[in-house]
C-alpha cells in the first residue's frame, strides 16, 4: 500500500460505488425471524492477548446493547491477513474493523506520530487523560479522509530496549547496536538519537533477525516481549519506557456510515466499555509478562530515564522548526492535566469483576 504523498486518493463516493455492493452483502445476514447486522474484524494478535480478550468483550456488550440485533465476528491471528493488508481491506470496505498500531496510521494521518515521540506522557494517568480528551478523539478521526475511522484507543503499555549481548543502562550502551524499529519515521529518529542503529523489521521476521545477528535488539511493550519469545534470545531488558504508543482499533468509514446513528452509538459504547476492560486485562498480562521472562532468566533493569530524557530534547526542538503542526501538537498534550479523583463515591476494585 503506497502512502497517500505518492498515490491518488480515490474520493469517498467512488468508493462508496465500487463496493457498496459487496459490503451490504459482507456486513447483513439473517438471524431468526429479524436481521442482524454483522462487522467483521480481523486482527494480527495471538487469542490469549489482552486486546483479543477486550475485543470479545466489545462484541457482547454489542450484542447487549443492540439487544441482539448487531454482532462482531473476531478473526484473529492473521487469519485475514497481515496488518498492512487489513488496512487496505478496511479502506475499500471489504472488512469492518482491526487493530493497528498508531505508528501504522502515521502515513495517512501525521498528527498520529506524536504518540511516538519518546517521553511524551508524564506517567500512565497523564497518557489516558490525553486519549480520552479533545486532542485524542480529534486524532482519532484525523485519517477518515482515507477511509480509516479510530473508534477507540486500547494500552499497549510502555516500549523499553531489549538486547542479546548487554543491558541498555545508558544511551551509551546502544551505541554500535543495531536496534528493530517499526517503520515509523518517528521510532527511527528516536532510536539513532539516543545512539542506536535503528533497522526496520517487520515484527512477523524480527525472532529470526535476532537469531541470525541481523538486529542485537528491540524494543517493546513486556507481553509482546513475552508472548513473541525473543526473551529466548534476548536475555536483557531495560525498563527505560522511551515510548508508550498506543493501539488503535479502526473502522472503515464506508462501513460507519452504512450503519443507523442507533447502531453507531451502541458501536461507539461497546468499544469505549471494551478499552476500560482492556487496561484493566493488560496490567495484569504485563505483570505476568516481567515474571515469566525473570523466570526464563531475563535481566530485567530499571534505569535512570533522565539522560535517556536529555538525549532525546533535540528531537523535540527540531519539531518547532521542521514540524510546527506537530510541535503544537506536543503542547497541546502536554498542556493536559489528569482528572482530579473523585473523593464523593467510594470507586469498586476494577480487578473484582475481571474473569
Amino acid at each position: 500500500m503506497l502512502p497517500p504523498s505518492q498515490r491518488k486518493r480515490f474520493p469517498t463516493r467512488c468508493l462508496h460505488a465500487l463496493f457498496v455492493g459487496g459490503l451490504l452483502l459482507g456486513m447483513l445476514g439473517c438471524h431468526g425471524d429479524g436481521s442482524v447486522t454483522v462487522i467483521k474484524l480481523g486482527h494480527s494478535l495471538d487469542p490469549t492477548h489482552p486486546v483479543h480478550h477486550a475485543m470479545v468483550f466489545m462484541g457482547e456488550q454489542l450484542a447487549e446493547k443492540s439487544g441482539g440485533t448487531m454482532r462482531l465476528d473476531i478473526y484473529p491471528s492473521a487469519q485475514l491477513g497481515t496488518e498492512r493488508e487489513l488496512l487496505e481491506l478496511i479502506q475499500i470496505g471489504s472488512l469492518g474493523m482491526t487493530k493497528v498500531s498508531s505508528s501504522a496510521i502515521e502515513g495517512f494521518a501525521p498528527s498520529y506520530q506524536v504518540f511516538g515521540l519518546p517521553f511524551l506522557f508524564r506517567d500512565s494517568e497523564h497518557r489516558f487523560a490525553v486519549l480520552g480528551s479533545d486532542v485524542g478523539k480529534e486524532i482519532l478521526l484525523s485519517a477518515e479522509d482515507y477511509n480509516l475511522r479510530g473508534v477507540t484507543y486500547y494500552d499497549a503499555g510502555s516500549r523499553s530496549f531489549y538486547t542479546k549481548e548487554r543491558p541498555v543502562n545508558v544511551p551509551d550502551d546502544l551505541v554500535g547496536l543495531k536496534i528493530r524499529t517499526q517503520e515509523s519515521p518517528v521510532a527511527i529518529q528516536m532510536v539513532r538519537a539516543l545512539g542506536g542503529s535503528a533497522t526496520p523489521i517487520a515484527w512477523g521476521e524480527l525472532y529470526t533477525a535476532l537469531q541470525q545477528g541481523i538486529v542485537d535488539g528491540a524494543e517493546n511493550n513486556p507481553p509482546s516481549f513475552y508472548l513473541s519469545r525473543h526473551y529466548e534470545v534476548c536475555k536483557f531488558y531495560a525498563l527505560n519506557e522511551h515510548t508508550a504508543v498506543p493501539d488503535v482499533l479502526v473502522m472503515s468509514t464506508l462501513v460507519w456510515e452504512s450503519l443507523t446513528p442507533q447502531q453507531q452509538v451502541w458501536l461507539q459504547e461497546a468499544a469505549d466499555a471494551s478499552a476500560l476492560h482492556q487496561r484493566v486485562l493488560w496490567a495484569e498480562a504485563e505483570q505476568e509478562a516481567l515474571d515469566a521472562v525473570i523466570a526464563a532468566g531475563v535481566e530485567v533493569v530499571r534505569p535512570d530515564k533522565t539522560p535517556f530524557r536529555n538525549q532525546v530534547e533535540e528531537l523535540y526542538e527540531s519539531y518547532r522548526e521542521t514540524r510546527p503542526e506537530i510541535y503544537e501538537l506536543v503542547q497541546r498534550v502536554q498542556a493536559i492535566a489528569p482528572p482530579a479523583p473523585d473523593t464523593t463515591q467510594v470507586v469498586p476494585d476494577a480487578t473484582a469483576t475481571t474473569d
